[in-house]
C-alpha cells in the first residue's frame, strides 16, 4: 500500500466529538466518518453513529457540539461503536484532522476490547504544513477558508459534519501534493516527518 499511488487509495476520514480534551479521562458521544475513493468523496458510504459514555456530559461540552445527555441514552457504547468503524475503515488510510486526539481514545479502547487499529495515518494539520508551510494557520477552519470550503453552521463540530469537511480538504489536497511529487504514501509520509512539530500549533478542529 506504501508504494501505490494516493490516488488509488482508500481513505477513511473520521472525527469523534468527546466529553472534553483528555483522551485519558474523557470519553467519545459521536463518531463520523466519510470514504474517500479514486479521489472523490462517496457520500453514500458514510459512518454517523452517537456514542453513550461512561461518563457524564458536561455542559461545556455540550455547548460546542450541542450533544446531550439523553440523546445519548440509547446509543451503543464505545466498545460497539469502535468495533463497527474498525470494521467501516479495514483495509483503508485513515485520515483525521489533527489525528492523535482522535486516534488517542481508539487506541485506548483498542486496548480494552483486543483490537487493533493498524490502518496508515495521515493528519490534514500535516499536509496543511506540506502544501502551505509550517507557519501559517493549519486548524480546519482556516484551512476550509483557504481552500474556499464552506462548512455549514449546522455541520460544524458534528463528526460527520466535520469529517466531511476534512475529506474535501483532502480532495483538494491529493492533486496539489501528486503535483509536488508526494504521489505514493510512501514518499508523503517521509515528507511528513519535518512537520512532527506542528500539531502543537493546531488545535483539533
Amino acid at each position: 500500500i506504501a508504494e501505490h499511488p494516493l490516488r488509488a487509495l482508500c481513505f477513511v476520514v473520521f472525527d469523534s466529538e468527546t466529553t472534553g480534551l483528555n483522551p485519558d479521562k474523557d470519553a467519545v458521544v459521536q463518531l463520523g466518518a466519510v470514504r474517500v475513493v479514486n479521489g472523490r468523496i462517496v457520500k453514500e458510504e458514510v459512518f454517523d453513529t452517537l456514542v453513550s459514555p461512561p461518563i457524564p456530559i458536561p455542559a461545556s461540552a455540550t455547548k460546542i457540539h450541542g450533544i446531550e445527555q439523553a440523546m445519548v441514552a440509547d446509543a451503543p457504547p464505545m466498545s460497539q461503536a469502535n468495533a463497527a468503524f474498525h470494521r467501516f475503515a479495514h483495509d483503508a488510510v485513515i485520515v483525521a484532522h489533527n489525528a492523535p486526539f482522535d486516534m488517542a481514545f481508539l487506541h485506548r479502547e483498542t486496548t480494552l476490547s483486543g483490537l487493533h487499529f493498524d490502518n496508515p495515518i495521515l493528519d490534514t494539520v500535516h499536509l496543511s504544513a506540506i502544501i502551505f508551510g509550517g507557519s501559517a494557520e493549519h486548524t480546519l477552519d482556516a484551512i476550509a477558508a483557504r481552500l474556499q470550503i464552506t462548512i455549514p453552521d449546522a455541520a460544524r463540530h458534528s463528526a460527520l459534519g466535520d469529517a466531511m469537511a476534512t475529506a474535501q480538504v483532502l480532495v483538494a489536497f491529493l492533486p496539489i501534493l501528486e503535483a509536488r511529487g508526494f504521489d505514493t504514501l510512501a514518499n508523503l509520509r517521509t515528507e511528513v516527518q519535518k512537520y512532527s512539530r506542528i500539531l502543537k500549533v493546531a488545535d483539533g478542529g
